[in-house]
């Protein structure tokens, strides 16, 4: 039996308090890593009450990190906290993300700002500061998505931002390769988490039409592959997008 055991590595899972990066959180535990839940701080401390809550439900090998990832400081300070705790890193799985669909029109340069910081500089802070202190022959996943290959209407930021991911992962993938690090991409189709569930129904019905399988993604589906690219099985793929989309057809 081919089996996957990351006993005594540790993994970092970021925007991971719900949706994919919760489920991907509860995968890579699992399979007996050491998680590192992190969430972004919202005024209502929602985000902080679920990640808690995810921490409490998987016990001493879980630990919570609040730290936007747009703060290289605070991303910076989360490594260091990772490595002091679990004494090292082995995993980075970048899934924080999110969202402001507007025509080019009507979009401000606030709505541009936020995603793109989020989506493509926050993966760049993460990578950085984590690649300082992972373990030689690590694995980072980077969160990519559908849109940056089909360039979905009203997301000209996000697609942006996700394609951008694309690429770093490839450069990145070349650059620590000497230590054996393997760096790729996930491109998500239309997944029903919270965010995928935002869509507006209607939409939804359109972009179902357009997939071979006839039904959107689950989350642990996209976990799953994270866990895969992370794992000896996979010591041989690096600087690639992995499209996981149920067989997008347009």
């Amino acid at each position: 039996m081919i089996g996957i055991d990351f006993s005594g590595k540790t993994a970092i899972i970021t925007g991971s308090s719900q949706g994919l990066g919760e489920t991907t959180a509860r995968v890579f535990h699992q399979a007996g890593a050491n998680v590192v839940v992190n969430y972004f701080a919202d005024p209502q401390g929602i985000n902080k009450a679920l990640a808690d809550k995810v921490v409490e439900s998987l016990g001493d090998r879980a630990m919570v990190f609040e730290a936007d990832v747009r703060d290289e400081s605070a991303v910076v300070d989360m490594v260091g906290a990772t490595v002091d705790r679990f004494g090292s890193l082995h995993y980075v799985v970048n899934n924080a993300g999110i969202i402001r669909d507007k025509t080019l029109k009507k979009m401000t340069r606030s709505d541009w700002d936020i995603v793109v910081d989020t989506n493509l500089v926050g993966v760049f802070n993460v990578c950085k500061a984590a690649v300082d202190r992972m373990e030689d022959g690590g694995s980072i996943v980077n969160l990519s998505s559908i849109s940056a290959f089909v360039g979905f209407f009203g997301q000209a930021n996000y697609a942006a931002a996700k394609a951008g991911v694309a690429a770093l992962s490839k450069v990145l993938s070349k650059e620590v390769a000497r230590r054996r690090i393997t760096v790729n991409a996930i491109a998500p189709g239309v997944v029903l988490t919270e965010m995928g569930k935002s869509i507006p129904e209607d939409v939804r019905a359109g972009m179902l039409a357009n997939v071979a399988l006839g039904r959107f993604g689950e989350s642990a589906e996209i976990a799953n592959v994270a866990l895969f690219l992370c794992s000896d099985l996979a010591s041989y793929i690096t600087g690639q997008v992995i499209h996981v989309n149920g067989g997008w057809i347009s």
